[in-house]
């Protein structure tokens, strides 16, 4: 297991550490502005299709779901849907993205919100050994299997993600 160096912990990474989950971290100058998940992983040097960004919907219920699609690629909203068996979601506005996970935009990671919600991880992570994923801080990624992320934040894999717009 490797630590973040010079950016402590977080809650996502105290949380794989605590279910003894294999992970190493990466980190980059998110710098001021935000950055997206593509930029993000040409920074790292690590293929757009490894590296999944974390998005956060309401469905037509009103509850809160989780997805993470590759950085080269967009949520389908209908497939998330689907797959999630409601019949809509939709982003949930910025403003509202810290108060649900406790993750601030650029830092938002899928294992350790503040509280529990349901997670679809695209399908496409499971053609990777390792996969990148926020750590729960801006210019930290965790680099982890798969099958340990579904474990540590209790999601399934699903087509969910289209082509990019």
């Amino acid at each position: 297991m490797s630590h973040a160096q010079g950016r402590g912990t977080t809650n996502a990474l105290r949380l794989l550490e605590s279910l003894g989950i294999a992970y190493a971290t990466a980190a980059y100058d998110p710098g001021d502005e935000h950055v997206d998940a593509a930029a993000v992983a040409r920074e790292l040097g690590v293929p757009a299709d490894a590296l999944f960004k974390t998005l956060v919907a309401r469905d037509d219920r009103g509850e809160v779901r989780v997805y993470c699609v590759p950085a080269a690629a967009d949520l389908d909203l209908k497939k998330a849907a689907r797959a999630s068996r409601v019949r809509k979601v939709e982003l949930v506005p910025l403003k509202d993205l810290q108060p649900l996970t406790g993750y601030v935009r650029g830092g938002c990671s899928p294992i350790g919100m503040k509280k529990r919600y349901p997670v679809l991880i695209d399908e496409f992570a499971t053609v990777h050994e390792r996969i990148h994923v926020n750590a729960g801080s801006r210019g930290l990624q965790a680099i982890i299997a798969p099958a340990d992320l579904a474990r540590a934040c209790g999601a399934e894999f699903a087509d969910i993600a289209g082509p990019r717009s």
